[in-house]
């Protein structure tokens, strides 16, 4: 499982010309997920977002965590994170799991996101042509593979 972990100032989600999600200061986290992810990475994954500590203190110094400045999330499902670019250039999409084995685990890692935080979790539709839009706060973004957790 891959996350691209965006800080946000402001972000939404468009599909068909409607907004679906936004939200003010918090996280935009991009999710891809492959046939390999298990819960255990959903776990480990939603438990490092919700703590990592990226929000600036009373010095803005990067020592709060999602959870301590009661921080809004949007999650959107991105296979493309899953592209193989090695070879030619057009990327093969060969790792992202299938929508059968994809949805279930990105509903169970949204699930999971909300029990961490305390908190409804918004979101993208999975499989849709969405716009996302985001001021990016910093710029922080960070990226998580949950098969290199060293």
């Amino acid at each position: 499982m891959k996350a691209v972990i965006q800080r946000v100032s402001h972000s939404s989600v468009t599909i068909e010309n409607k907004i679906v999600a936004e939200i003010q200061k918090g996280l935009l986290i991009l999710i891809g997920i492959e046939e390999a992810d298990s819960h255990e990475d959903i776990d480990w994954l939603t438990s490092k977002i919700a703590n990592l500590r990226i929000f600036g203190d009373e010095n803005d110094v990067m020592n709060l965590s999602l959870k301590d400045i009661d921080g809004d999330v949007i999650v959107v499902s991105q296979f493309t994170l899953h592209a193989l670019t090695k070879k030619g250039n057009r990327p093969s999409y060969i790792k992202a799991a299938k929508p059968d084995i994809a949805i279930p685990l990105y509903k169970n890692f949204v699930a999971q996101m909300e029990l961490e935080i305390g908190k409804k979790v918004q979101t993208g539709q999975f499989g849709a042509d969405m716009k996302v839009s985001l001021i990016n706060d910093g710029p922080v973004t960070i990226l998580i593979d949950t098969k290199n957790k060293e």
